[in-house]
């Protein structure tokens, strides 16, 4: 991948932090549930505003995206591939602190290592959260140090495997009595899919425009 792509990233992504009303009641522009663009899994109910880290490693020859697999032990979404990140709290001051607070206690990856870039639009999920993907370049050099409460292990992919929209496949899963879709991609026996896949598809159709 050519030595551009932080200006392509940057480009394609929202430089600045959405409004409040877009973090806290508008609805999210790409989301789990039916994606024919009917109405989203959560009706009508209030959504827990949550931010997530998006690391992006800045390799001199592939940069590269930085994911966790969550606890097997976890009693929601255990297993799953997931970017660190959680609920914003109050003491957080906003979804960026929120996002890099939950990156150095989920993975042990510090802040000073992170140059936030910009934000991917909001996504809202089937348990009931509005995201905010934080999208951050990350300088090599950092150490790990995992959470095992929360984080089975990390791992990376190659950040041009997944803004090649190409490599999304398509899925139908039962939910709540009827038939929802979701994106998955495959890499090195991992399955990237649901609110993560969607959120790096995002990225890449964002990427393509």
């Amino acid at each position: 991948m050519s030595r551009d792509y932080k200006a392509r990233i940057r480009q394609a992504i929202l430089a600045d932090l959405p409004d409040h009303e877009t973090l806290y009641n508008a609805p999210g522009q790409i989301g789990d549930g039916r994606l024919d663009g009917g109405r989203s899994l959560n009706g009508d109910r209030a959504l827990k505003l949550a931010a997530v880290l998006v690391p992006v490693v800045d390799y001199d020859n592939e940069p590269k995206i930085l994911l966790t697999r969550r606890a097997d032990h976890l009693a929601q979404h255990s297993g799953q591939v997931a970017f660190p990140g959680g609920k914003v709290e109050a003491e957080d001051g906003g979804p960026v602190s929120a996002a890099l607070r939950e990156a150095q206690e989920e993975i042990g990856l510090a802040a000073e290592y992170v140059d936030v870039a910009g934000f991917l639009s909001t996504y809202e999920t089937g348990s009931g959260f509005r995201i905010l993907p934080v999208v951050g370049f990350v300088r090599p050099g950092f150490q790990l140090e995992i959470d095992h409460n929360e984080v089975a292990e990390t791992f990376e992919v190659p950040l041009e495997l997944m803004i090649n929209e190409a490599n999304y496949s398509r899925h139908e899963i039962e939910w709540e009595g009827r038939m929802e879709a979701y994106y998955a991609v495959e890499y090195q026996g991992y399955n990237i899919w649901g609110a993560t896949a969607g959120m790096l598809r995002n990225l890449s159709r964002r990427m393509q425009t």
